[in-house]
């Protein structure tokens, strides 16, 4: 009764340690998933049309140019797309290439297209995916591009369908 009482572990409980490690693990996992990229393509290469490509023309391009208060200068290329096939399109990915006089090779940018959602107060865009494009849907699209080759030709780029995803 009087004798002194045998020493309980100090440190945390073993449920803690789980609790912590199994913590641990999930923010690891969040880091990997959010690691993981589509490989890289090389930006040299011009890519081959997609197959449902041909169902997806691309019509009234326009380009203008921002400039911001710090200085920064984009570009944008807009545009019609039309879905003339017959699945929905979840996704559309594009090639844009920014050729020049020099005959020296385009600069090639590839990029996924964003829709235009609304135009008031300013331009929004959204990927396609958080609209698809039923067959028949003919939608406005926005490619933004932060810098341009010094060398480019100021002609309008080509813009090439390289991948799309539907359901």
């Amino acid at each position: 009764m009087f004798a002194a009482k045998e020493h309980e572990g100090s440190g945390m409980p073993v449920k803690a340690w789980a609790v912590a490690g199994l913590a641990m693990l999930a923010v690891f996992a969040g880091f990997a998933f959010m690691g993981r990229r589509k490989p890289a393509v090389a930006r040299n290469t011009i890519l081959p049309l997609a197959a449902y490509a041909s169902n997806l023309p691309l019509s009234q391009l326009a380009m203008s140019e921002s400039t911001s208060l710090s200085g920064g200068k984009s570009t944008f290329v807009d545009g019609h797309i039309r879905n003339t096939g017959t699945q929905t399109v979840t996704g559309v990915t594009v090639q844009v290439l920014f050729r020049n006089d020099e005959q020296m090779p385009p600069q090639m940018e590839t990029l996924p297209l964003s829709l235009i959602r609304t135009r008031e107060p300013y331009i929004d865009t959204q990927p396609v995916s958080v609209a698809p494009l039923k067959p028949g849907d003919d939608r406005e699209f926005r490619l933004i591009f932060e810098s341009i080759p010094a060398n480019w030709n100021m002609q309008m780029p080509e813009v090439h369908v390289v991948e799309v995803e539907s359901k």
